[in-house]
């Protein structure tokens, strides 16, 4: 059988550019126009012909933007498949460095948002009264869009970290999905058991962006910037600690799997039942539909598995947003349309039945939206189940400013002791010294290496 993996929703990006960001460590993050002149401006561009370039991977996008074009016949937008993950972002890097060629609106994972805002590569926002639509997002979503004292992009999507299990594994073992990692734990023992061929999950050692992810929702906050210049990272604080020692017990134990996912041979393991749960955001149920459609209705949604007996705390796996590049020509235009795109009701709506899921607190509400089946889940209402773990998203988390390049290194450090079933909190202490030299040697100064 040989499967070809969907675009992912969660992307590790490989080292960007970022050579001249030491020069701009301190430049202003605003403009010099008022954000009531430009908002004023931003209404009046609507009105006037004008062709948009949107660099995006969002999926059927084209019929929304049709809607868009129908409210404003003198406004045309060039959808543009331009890549997901290092494709997009290199083409954009350089495009904003030669002035031309570049899009007015580009998708930003939320991750690599910090470093371009850095970098004085995409627009200040607030400039043109974005914050006026704070109240629409959820703070998760909202808060990693502010960064860099300003607003740098309009949230589009968000990945609420969810347990996605095999209905007819944990049945035929008698078991219900765990609540506590402890329960996790256990359960990854039963399943191993029964059969050695089988885990409860596969953990990938190049994919930084899952141990964030499980940092992240057991209250850690190793990565902290304050102001442009000075960065803190913390890969020994108890949060990291928590997740170290669960699973470098699980993978010492042969319990986990650690292997690469994205693969046909992932995809395989998936089909056939190898790996009784995936841990990922909510978008994860639209990949499993497009490539291993015959286990539809063999999967279901259960909150991620809790620290504490009763907990409710979560965390984001993936996530975009829509930014305008420094070099757009039409920087009101388009920042008209990231709003209406990601504001509007019967645009966010589209959005979520294109396979995104909403960042926006209206529909997150929706009793149409919350009560809808999805067939690859067995017809379960798994938007409640997202919708409670976005809810419950821990506050304060930040990425770096050099996030690309810190996930970039992740498989040579923590990635090894994942692969060797060795402590994973060496490979993480590994990890945190390459992210704080790194950084050092880029301008910033960072404690903690």
């Amino acid at each position: 059988m040989s499967l070809s993996p969907p675009p992912r929703r969660r992307v590790l990006l490989a080292a960007a550019p970022v050579a001249a960001l030491a020069l701009t460590l301190t430049a202003c993050s605003g403009s010099a126009d008022s954000g009531g002149a430009n908002a004023a401006a931003t209404a009046g561009a609507l009105d006037k012909a004008t062709t948009l370039t949107f660099w995006t991977w969002t999926p059927n996008l084209k019929p929304i933007v049709a809607k868009f074009e129908a409210l404003h016949p003198k406004i045309k937008i060039n959808v543009v498949n331009a890549g997901q993950g290092p494709a997009e972002y290199t083409k954009l890097q350089t495009a904003i460095k030669a002035g031309t060629g570049g899009p007015d609106i580009a998708q930003v994972e939320y991750f690599a948002l910090p470093e371009m805002a850095l970098s004085k590569d995409l627009v200040n926002l607030d400039d043109y009264n974005v914050q006026s639509l704070k109240d629409k997002f959820t703070a998760s979503a909202w808060s990693q869009v502010s960064t860099n004292g300003g607003v740098y992009g309009v949230p589009q999507d968000t990945g609420p970290l969810t347990m996605f299990y095999r209905t007819d594994v944990f049945k035929k073992l008698g078991l219900q999905p765990p609540k506590t990692w402890k329960e996790f734990a256990d359960d990854a023992g039963k399943i191993h058991a029964a059969d050695p061929t089988h885990y409860i999950t596969a953990v990938d050692p190049s994919d930084a962006g899952v141990v964030d992810s499980l940092i992240w929702q057991a209250g850690g906050k190793p990565f902290q910037t304050t102001g442009s210049t000075k960065v803190s990272v913390d890969l020994k604080a108890t949060g990291a600690t928590k997740v170290s020692t669960l699973w470098t017990s699980l993978l010492s134990k042969k319990l986990a799997d650690p292997t690469a996912i994205w693969t046909n041979e992932w995809w395989q393991g998936m089909a056939s039942g190898k790996y009784a749960t995936w841990i990922a955001g909510a978008w994860a149920p639209g990949s499993i539909a497009s490539t291993i459609p015959q286990t539809s209705g063999k999967w279901a949604a259960a909150p991620v598995p809790q620290w504490t007996a009763g907990g409710k705390a979560s965390s984001e796996n993936g996530g975009s947003s829509n930014a305008v590049p420094v070099t757009s020509k039409n920087k009101a235009a388009a920042v008209a349309f990231a709003e209406w795109l990601n504001s509007d009701p019967t645009a966010t709506k589209a959005l979520a039945d294109g396979g995104l899921f909403p960042a926006t607190l209206a529909l997150l509400k929706d009793p149409d939206f919350l009560n809808k089946k999805i067939a690859v889940l067995g017809d379960q209402q798994a938007n409640q189940v997202y919708a409670a773990s976005s809810a419950q998203v821990t506050p304060g988390w930040q990425y770096l400013p050099f996030q690309v390049y810190a996930n970039s290194v992740f498989k040579d450090t923590a990635g090894q002791s994942i692969s060797a079933g060795t402590d994973l909190s060496t490979g993480l202490t590994a990890w945190q010294k390459r992210i704080a030299d790194y950084g050092n040697r880029q301008g910033f100064t960072v404690s903690g290496g």
